[in-house]
């Protein structure tokens, strides 16, 4: 079975091993402990997937909890027609708000343009003034 060290991940996933350690602590990995100590981190491909899906979630705008729930969800073989239900819900809350968040954007991108078209009138009417005078 292949394995990953948490450099090889945070290269490939293009994260810090910070970050690595920081889903660790929350629960979304459980590397095995190898060496003196156990100092190193030893990830098996669940790991890889689950900081994949990790990540996925990140994206989407998930909180970590909201994450973890989903992938824990899907790691336990019971009712998958609950688990779909499950994730559709979260989804359908993270549309909501990403959809007011888009309109948010929208109000404050018309707000600076109407702010940047203001400028430019005050401007050209300085440099008008200038020129009459």
């Amino acid at each position: 079975m292949a394995t990953y060290t948490i450099a090889e991940l945070a290269r490939e996933f293009d994260i810090t091993a910070r970050a690595i350690r920081f889903y660790e602590d929350q629960g979304l990995l459980s590397p095995k402990r190898e060496g003196v100590g156990g100092r190193n981190r030893v990830y098996t491909p669940r790991d890889r997937t689950r900081l994949k899906l990790t990540l996925r979630g990140k994206r989407l705008g998930l909180t970590l909890s909201e994450i973890k729930s989903i992938v824990d969800m899907y790691e336990s073989p019971k009712d998958t027609h609950a688990q779909i239900n499950r994730f559709l819900g979260v989804l359908a809350q993270q549309r909501v708000t990403l959809e007011q968040q888009r309109a948010d954007i929208e109000m404050a991108l018309e707000e600076i343009s109407a702010h940047e078209d203001e400028c430019r009138r005050l401007l050209l009417e300085n440099e008008a003034d200038r020129s009459a005078a």
